[in-house]
This record gives C-alpha cells, structure tokens and sequence, in this order.
C-alpha cells in the first residue's frame, strides 16, 4: 500500500483522486492500476458469467512487494508499474493472469499445501490451474499449447487422475531437477509469496480461516452455476468442473479427524505440571530452597476409547490403497497420545458380508494383528452387514461406549437405510471414488492422499538443489 501521510487513510485505487495536492507518479500508478484491474475484470465478467462472484471477491490493493499480481485469499495485490507496462504490451496476456489468481482461491491452493515441499507446490498449483484455463479455449485467456504443456497434462492424466494441483505434485515428485526448473520457467505466472503461512501444528484442530469459507462458499455457488449453465460454459470447462468439484469437498488430516471421536477420562499417569502448593510453601520454610511437590496419579486425558474401524476389501476397491491406509492407521493407534493404554478396537474386514473381525485391545495385540494381517474378501459391496454386525456388538455389550464407526471404502456399493445410534463416517482415499449416495446423516471425508504416501523426500531435495542458486528467476516472466 502507499501511505499518502500520516493523518490520511490508505490509498484507495477504487476512488477517484482527491486530495489539496497535486497527485504524485505512484499514486497516479496505483490508480491507474485498479481502473486496469476494473476494466480486465469486466472483460472476464463477459465470457465467464458463472464466475461472477470469485472475479469481485478480492480487493486490489497497490503493492511494490509483489510481481505483478499476488493475493493472500483477501485482497488481489498488484504493483502498479509492472501492472501498466503488462498491459500495454499483452493486455490478453493479463486477462489470463488475473484469472489465474483468482483460480488459485476458487481451488483452495493457499491452504492446502500442508506438509508438502512449498516449491513443488506452487508448481503443482500453477499446473493445475493452467491446464483449466488452457481447456476453456475461450479467445479472452487463450495462448498457444506448448509441447511442455502437452506432455506434463499428458503425463499426469496417464496415470487416470485429474489434472489438479495434489495429482500433479506426486507426479513432479518423481522429476529430475532439469526438468522441474523447465517446467518452473513454463508455468510461472503469479507470486505467490503472499499466501497464507502454515500454521504451527496444536493439540487440537484449529479452526477454519475465514477466506477460506469465503472461497468454500463462491466454490460451491460456482458449482451450481456450471451445472446450470453447462451449455454456456462449453465442452472445455469440463477440467474446471472437475477441479471446482474436487475442492469443494471435505479433505481432512486423518489424525485430525480421528481427533473427533475422542472422550476424555482419567488416566494413571504423574502430571509433574500439577501440585499441592501446601506442600511447596511447606517445603520451602522447612528446607530453604527445596520446594516438596507431589505429583498426581492421575490426569484427564482426552483420547479415543473405543471405535469399530471397517475396511471395504470388494473387487472395486484398490489393496494399494487399503494397505496404505492400513500403514497410517497402525502409526496413528500405535502412538499412546492417540488411544488409552487399555483400547476397545474392532477392525472389520467386509465386502457383501463380514470376512474377519479383529478384536484389539492394547498395543501388543495392534502390533501382532497389522504384522499378520491379509486382505479378505473381493465379492461385492454392501455396506449394511457391516453396519447390523457392529449393532449385534453394542446390543450384546462388547462396546459400552462406542464414539464412532469409520468406513473405508471407494463408495460403490448399497448403503443402510437408517441412521445408527454412533456417529458414521464413510473414509475416501486417492480420486477414484464415488461420494455421490453417501446418506445425508453420515459424514462423509476425504483424506490426504500425501499424508498416506508421503511427500517424497528426494523429490523436495531435488527441487532445492536445482533452484538453490536462483532466488526469485522467473518473476520477469510476467511480462512476455
């Protein structure tokens, strides 16, 4: 922002120049610069009429630290020299760009990096986004199809996913540092220094950022305005349909959402952080400098007691997928800050019936029961033996208490009619899975995928080591 002086508010590009003055060359920039944003975002408004309220979300705001244009989910931040000169020479070029931006909000980009390498990730995002607006084939943002361009789309929908920003991270995890700095010098468009910065892990989950309900909300009304409006939207807005979709659901830590069906008791344990003052002031005037304290034997810790955990071992449903949510499920109940020491776990196998049911009661029976663990089943999918099998286990009183059942599954099979007496959760892992039956009262997540996998550790190094000499090199970018 430019501060005109100390007693006067904020330049506003958005009003016209008032001032006792005369108006100074930066600020006739900045204005200059949201009457540019104003007339690109009315252009896009013309051809994109189902992105009416994701083009007026962001407040544009001159700004000297950004390239061209940046956001932070808030504001659309722009440099206003860089901005004009853009669009004297290519002014279709920043109709693109200011799209872009937008595009990154409407997926969700600035706060679903999590643990990945933020390099890759930007990439992976710039990525997703270009390939949307190269499918719209609409002549306000089209440019020429490059053989880079083709062969990275081409690369990552080989592998039967969409071409969105998680998808294309996992394939730039296996690229030489050659290649990922050619992609890099390709795809750059906005900075995206601006973003919003991870938060510091906490105990418990925290809640979500208002931008990003804000964006929560324009993405599921553009959801429904593509669906209205398909026609008008055109055969290549197929990828942004897929991509809005995509970020419109619910993706959850799976540690996190295990946090959900936690109760708190006393558990036996010395709390060093709790004592009787008496005892320290007592200790203190008898021995001089040595405070007596004594510590608890017990303390209210809020874990998971007791939870019926099914996996949908059907035809349709991948092992690499199971195993992998298998592998994150041991590390997580094998952690004592996540189960009591004395648990109540049932972790069903079931397809179109009940193959095997392991009852898990301590860390001793998790570790032998996931080190001789096999796949059952391979029939069909039907959710309801399961559901009436975990009812038989509550009416014969094997869970005194049960928070929840959790439902592994791709969601292709027949779901129970009625609600049960817990709380339902139906789990979704990787992009081939069908959401679309699962009943209204049961919860329905998908999961990271990275968390399961793993961001890829050489893949992050690799990045590093063919970026570690260039600081910033494609923000000139902007202008060709």
């Amino acid at each position: 922002m430019i501060l005109i002086s100390e007693k006067e508010k904020f330049f506003d590009p958005r009003k016209p120049f008032a001032s006792k003055r005369p108006e100074t060359h930066e600020e006739w920039q900045a204005r200059m610069g949201g009457e540019v944003l104003a007339v690109v975002r009315s252009g896009l408004y013309l051809d994109f009429r189902f992105l009416d309220m994701a083009l007026s979300a962001l407040t544009p705001v001159p700004d000297e630290r950004c390239g061209v244009l940046a956001t932070d989910g808030v504001n659309l931040y722009y440099q206003p020299s860089a901005l004009l000169r853009l669009y004297q020479e290519n002014p279709k070029y920043l109709n693109r760009l200011y799209l872009h931006t937008v595009f990154h909000c409407v997926f969700r980009h600035l706060w679903l990096k999590g643990k990945r390498d933020a390099r890759l990730w930007n990439l992976a995002c710039d990525i997703a986004v270009e390939n949307v607006l190269d499918s719209l084939n609409r002549f306000s943002v089209k440019r020429p199809l490059t053989w880079v361009r083709q062969n990275a789309y081409a690369a990552i929908a080989a592998e039967g996913r969409v071409v969105a920003a998680a998808p294309a991270y996992r394939w730039l995890a296996g690229q030489t540092p050659g290649i990922l700095r050619q992609l890099e010098r390709e795809f750059y468009t906005d900075d995206h220094r601006l973003w919003p910065k991870d938060a510091p892990e906490q105990p418990q989950q925290m809640p979500t950022p208002l931008p990003q309900k804000t964006w929560q909300k324009i993405g599921e009304r553009m959801q429904t305005e593509l669906d209205l409006r398909d026609k008008e939207a055109g055969d290549g807005a197929d990828a942004l349909k897929q991509q809005v979709k995509a970020a419109n659901r619910s993706r959850r830590s799976y540690q996190d959402f295990l946090r959900r069906f936690c109760v708190t008791r006393e558990e036996v344990h010395l709390d060093p952080d709790e004592f009787d003052l008496n005892f320290y002031t007592y200790g203190l005037s008898v021995y001089g400098n040595m405070p007596l304290i004594e510590p608890l034997e017990t303390r209210e810790s809020k874990k998971i007691e007791e939870l019926a955990l099914v996996i949908d071992t059907s035809y349709s449903t991948s092992g690499e997928l199971v195993r992998a949510f298998l592998a994150e499920t041991y590390t997580l109940l094998k952690g004592r800050e996540n189960f009591f020491h004395r648990m109540n776990l049932h972790l069903i196998q079931a397809d179109n019936a009940i193959r095997q049911d392991l009852l898990i009661r301590n860390e001793d029976e998790l570790i032998h029961a996931m080190n001789h663990f096999e796949l059952r089943g391979g029939g069909g999918t039907d959710f309801r033996p399961a559901f009436e099998y975990v009812n038989q286990l509550c009416a014969e009183k094997k869970f005194s208490n049960l928070r929840g059942l959790l439902y592994f599954t791709d969601g292709m099979g027949t779901y129970p009619a009625r609600r049960p007496a817990y709380d339902t959760a139906f789990l979704f892992l990787g992009e081939k899975f069908d959401d679309a039956n699962v009943p209204p009262w049961a919860m329905k997540v998908v999961l990271d995928e990275d968390e399961f996998s793993g961001p890829t550790a050489r893949a992050a190094s690799a990045l590093a080591d063919a970026l570690a000499e260039e600081d910033d090199p494609y923000r000139e970018l902007n202008n060709s």
